[in-house]
């Protein structure tokens, strides 16, 4: 062998000796460093999970009456693998569905569009699993019956189309017609995103899973979606099965008690829906007998002792029960667009409005606290100079000299005008610093304005307290729209009235729109201008003047119940501060509010109420809006003498409070209270002792929820108690 051969050699036996050894490395790592991972997925390749969903909680309302249980439906399914196999794509078998079904083929399309591929239509797409079967429809009628029948006599024509009984969410309105929806919130399907949260949060959420996407459905999720049960079963390499391996039984989710009263609730949204009505027949004689547009309305019923929600509606509304079975595009645009005036929206807890008179309540905390004193009386001239602009009482009313409590009854504006510009000035008029410590800022922000309640709904605006910060970092903010359009002025504005005064403000916005000037202490003095509410900010507002000062965080649920009755978790009240005034202060409000309803501005939707007996306490409010009708707002609480009850009503573009959300209020209270025209009738009234029932409702063996042991009691005694009549009408002063 020469030199050559050799150094051959010895490079193949390098060369093979390297080979073997990383074989046997490759061969160690993976049946030493990775063998228990490849030996977990063959033994995965060999285990299927089926899981069970578990039955989601109820909601009820404070008598166990149910707003959202569960029924059993036939659920028509379509399996998308079996779609994707057929030749068009599965085109001829949704049209042929579809027929059956009578709904539109682009429904069923959408339905079954995995989301996040081309055409999937937001919130109408499937969200779920592409390998488990996509409910396209249920129902239990005869015309469902009918097409299950069809589509079980031809399955050659519907190959991967099941039908089968499941359990859906079903919105019962607690057995008296309630709607709710915007308290209530719907379903829909998991995210991927959301599976991925949950594994990692060690919280069991499945891709076929149904969670809250808005309002106690939301909030409470976690409560009532339960525990799904998950059976494992062993199966060989065809995929047969070949045993069960492991089975744990779904866990029912929890029962949400509320402090809703679905009776209640019904009468806020009866009266709701009339006070539009009835905005809408009648003429706005600040635009020439137009009749009131009254396109959004709201109100809310508000325990003042603990700060529950007793019914909570948004006008216009939607039925809840849209979202069972999945959603078509026309319906979802239908509540979710312009063309349907946002029906989707809470206007209650959403909705922020300029409150108008009603927010007096709190300006007088701030007029106290300037040194303008509630035992003292004041001019109350038709019209004020605010600025070299003269500012009028609505209808330009002129009372002369008059009590602050008298101001608070006629609720005349230019005696808050004087003031606020007396305040203005004090401060340093235009030259007063942007930290200025101001009154009436400083006390609707003590009231809880300007942020959020911290109401158990998701998505809760704060509204707007605009003090000088906040007119700087607008300004700063608009500056450079405002100087476009001081040029190019507002030609597609047919009014050319409202063009020239739109004109004439973004100059004013161009160049000095920073400054907090006399009109902006004014208008905020009256909750005017770019004040900014909600209606249960105001409703809160009201509850805590009746109650003593304490601003309760409204709450929706009470508490959280077993199926077996065994109580999760119970919510007590939570107070959010006390009210920044006297007592003294205090108890002038009280006084003046409940003469509004005697002698005010409020007496004439309290005609004929059996005042000595059930005194009330209330506020009209007419919200001035530029290029739109005023807004209507009544404020109240009731008994005025043992406040129990805070109501709110708003209406926008609906007139007077007086005229509109006024009566509207009073029908509530009748229904609530139990009364009659001047008679009180307790045994009528929708809540037993006129008050909400302290107890929890009583879940029985057999899984019927029954009202709490105090109400069941009390609903008894009610026959026994006689009406009760007035020993005198009291007068009545204008509307």
């Amino acid at each position: 062998m020469n030199e050559r051969s050799g150094l051959r050699l010895v490079v193949l036996q390098v060369l093979v000796l390297s080979l073997i050894a990383t074989l046997g490395g490759r061969l160690w790592f993976l049946q030493v460093h990775s063998g228990e991972a490849y030996e977990a997925a063959a033994t995965s390749n060999r285990v299927r999970d089926i899981v069970t969903p578990a039955t989601r909680g109820l909601v009820v309302d404070v008598s166990g009456r149910p707003l959202a249980r569960n029924r059993t439906a036939l659920v028509v399914s379509v399996s998308r693998t079996e779609l994707l196999r057929q030749s068009d794509g599965g085109k001829s078998l949704l049209t042929r569905l579809a027929e059956v079904l009578d709904v539109d083929y682009a429904d069923l399309k959408a339905r079954t569009t995995v989301c996040g591929q081309p055409g999937a239509v937001r919130n109408v797409c499937w969200n779920g699993s592409p390998y488990q079967p996509i409910p396209v429809a249920d129902g239990a009628d005869d015309d469902m019956m009918d097409a299950v029948q069809q589509i079980l006599e031809r399955r050659e024509d519907f190959p991967g189309v099941t039908a089968e009984q499941q359990s859906v969410r079903d919105y019962a309105g607690g057995g008296v017609g309630a709607n709710a929806a915007h308290v209530l919130g719907y379903l829909g399907p998991v995210t991927e995103d959301e599976v991925a949260q949950a594994q990692a949060d060690g919280r069991p959420l499945q891709s076929s899973d149904l969670v809250g996407r808005a309002g106690i459905e939301k909030e409470y999720d976690a409560y009532l979606r339960g525990t799904p049960g998950v059976r494992r079963l062993s199966v060989d390499s065809q995929g047969g099965v070949t045993g069960t391996i492991s089975e744990t039984d779904a866990t029912p989710g929890d029962y949400v008690v509320t402090h809703l009263d679905a009776a209640v609730q019904k009468a806020t949204e009866d009266a709701l829906a009339a006070a539009v009505k009835g905005a809408r027949t009648t003429g706005d004689p600040n635009k020439g007998g137009q009749k009131f547009k009254a396109d959004s309305a709201s109100a809310v019923v508000m325990d003042v002792r603990t700060g529950g929600v007793v019914a909570m509606a948004s006008y216009p509304t939607y039925r809840p029960n849209i979202w069972v079975g999945g959603i078509s595009q026309d319906e979802y645009e239908g509540i979710t667009g312009a063309a349907g005036n946002y029906k989707i929206l809470n206007r209650a807890t959403q909705g922020e409005y300029a409150p108008g008179s009603i927010f007096k309540a709190v300006s007088t905390a701030a007029a106290v606290d300037a040194g303008f004193s509630v035992h003292r009386s004041y001019n109350c001239p038709g019209t004020y100079n605010v600025g070299n602009h003269l500012k009028k009482n609505y209808e330009s009313a002129a009372y002369g000299v008059i009590s602050f409590e008298r101001a608070i009854e006629v609720s005349c504006d230019t005696n808050w005008y004087y003031f606020a510009d007396t305040v203005w000035n004090r401060l340093g008029g235009y030259e007063q610093r942007s930290d200025a410590k101001d009154p009436f800022v400083q006390a609707a922000k003590g009231y809880g304005l300007g942020e959020a309640t911290g109401i158990d709904l998701p998505a809760e605006a704060g509204g707007r307290i605009p003090g000088r910060e906040w007119k700087q970092a607008y300004w700063k903010a608009t500056k450079a729209a405002a100087c476009v359009r001081a040029k190019k002025g507002y030609p597609e504005v047919e009014d050319r009235a409202r063009a020239a005064f739109l004109l004439q403000l973004a100059k004013e916005n161009c160049t000095d729109g920073w400054r907090y000037g006399p009109g902006d202490e004014a208008n905020f003095a009256i909750g005017q201008g770019d004040v900014l509410v909600t209606p249960l900010q105001m409703a809160r507002v009201y509850a805590a003047v009746a109650n003593g000062g304490t601003l309760w965080v409204p709450q929706v649920a009470k508490s959280v119940m077993r199926p077996d009755g065994t109580v999760v978790k119970q919510f007590a009240p939570k107070s959010a501060g006390k009210l920044p005034v006297s007592k003294d202060t205090l108890s002038f409000l009280q006084r003046a509010l409940t003469k509004v309803s005697v002698t005010g501005t409020g007496a004439g939707v309290f005609r004929g109420w059996p005042l000595d007996q059930v005194p009330m306490a209330s506020k009209t409010g007419t919200a001035e809006v530029f290029g739109k009708q005023s807004t209507s707002w009544f404020a109240s609480y009731a008994p005025a003498d043992k406040p129990q009850y805070a109501i709110v009503m708003m209406v926008t573009q609906g007139g007077t409070g007086s005229g509109t959300s006024g009566p509207q209020v009073r029908k509530i209270y009748e229904k609530l209270l139990g009364v009659s025209g001047s008679t009180v009738r307790p045994a009528t009234a929708l809540q037993p002792g006129a008050a909400p029932p302290k107890g929890l409702p009583r879940i029985t063996e057999d899984g019927r929820v029954l009202p709490p042991a105090s109400a069941a009691r009390k609903a008894a005694a009610k026959p026994k108690t006689p009406a009760r009549t007035p020993r005198s009408t009291a007068s009545a002063g204008t509307g």
